[in-house]
C-alpha cells in the first residue's frame, strides 16, 4: 500500500491583509499622527478653548449691564474698573462665541450713537443664525445701510429680518420701514406691497392698526 503523502495547505492572502503587510509602516505612521491631531485637539479645547472662551463670557458680562442701561459708549469703550469694552473683548477674544457676540453688541452700540460707518464695519462681522439675535441685527443693518442712502440693501436686510423674526412684535416693523425707504425711492408700488402684508398677515397688532394710512399715503403718490 502506497503512503499517502501529507496535503499541504497554503495560506492565501487576502487582498486587505496584502496591502496592510506592504504599507505596515505607512499605516502604523498614519495611525499615530492621528492620535497625535486628536490628543492635539483635546488639549487644545480643554486648557486653551474653553477657558478663553469662559473669560471672554465673564469680561462681557459688565458690558451687557451697560447695554441694557443705555450707557452705549461705556459699554464700547470700558470703564476705569478693568471692564474691557466690547471693542476690545470682540478683538481680544476673537473666535470665541462670546467675541462674536461683542462685534454685534458693538455694532448695535455704535449705531445707537451715530457713528454709521463703525456700526457697519461691526455688524458685518457678527456671525451667527440665532433666531433671536439675527434679526434684530439685520434690521440694525438695514438702518445703517439706509444712513448712508444704501436703500437696495437696507431694503434686503429689513425684508430678510422681517421674515426671519416670523414675529407679531417685530415682523411689521420691519415691514414698514422698508416700504418706507421704498417710498424714498419713488418705488410705490413696492412700498404698498409691502404695507399690504403687514394689514394681512398682522393687522391685529398695533403696527396693523396703523398701516392704512401708509397704504394711502404710498397709493396717491
Amino acid at each position: 500500500m502506497q503512503k499517502q503523502e501529507p496535503t499541504v495547505i497554503e495560506e492565501v492572502q487576502s487582498p486587505t491583509e496584502a496591502f496592510f503587510l506592504k504599507n505596515k509602516k505607512k499605516i502604523i505612521i498614519a495611525i499615530g499622527a492621528l492620535c497625535v491631531i486628536i490628543a492635539g485637539y483635546f488639549c487644545y479645547r480643554h486648557f486653551i478653548a474653553l477657558p478663553k472662551e469662559k473669560q471672554a463670557s465673564e469680561a462681557l458680562f459688565k458690558g451687557e449691564h451697560y447695554f441694557n442701561n443705555s450707557q452705549y459708549e461705556l459699554a464700547l469703550q470700558g470703564d476705569s474698573t478693568g471692564y474691557l469694552g466690547f471693542v476690545k473683548i470682540a478683538s481680544e477674544f476673537s473666535g470665541t462665541k462670546a467675541g462674536n457676540l461683542a462685534n454685534a453688541y458693538a455694532g448695535i452700540c455704535n449705531a445707537q450713537l451715530g457713528n454709521y460707518e463703525e456700526a457697519k464695519k461691526y455688524l458685518e462681522k457678527f456671525e451667527g443664525k440665532d433666531d433671536l439675535i439675527s434679526p434684530a441685527l439685520l434690521a440694525t443693518l438695514g438702518n445703517v445701510y439706509a444712513q448712508f442712502g444704501d436703500y437696495d440693501n437696507a431694503i434686503k436686510k429689513l425684508t430678510d429680518a422681517a421674515k426671519k423674526a416670523d414675529s407679531y412684535a417685530l415682523s411689521p416693523i420691519y415691514l414698514i420701514q422698508a416700504g418706507e425707504l421704498y417710498e424714498k425711492q419713488g418705488k410705490n408700488a413696492e412700498a404698498v406691497e409691502l404695507y399690504n402684508i403687514v394689514k394681512e398677515k398682522y393687522g391685529n397688532t398695533y403696527a396693523g392698526m396703523e398701516i392704512d394710512k401708509y397704504i394711502e399715503r404710498a397709493s396717491i403718490k
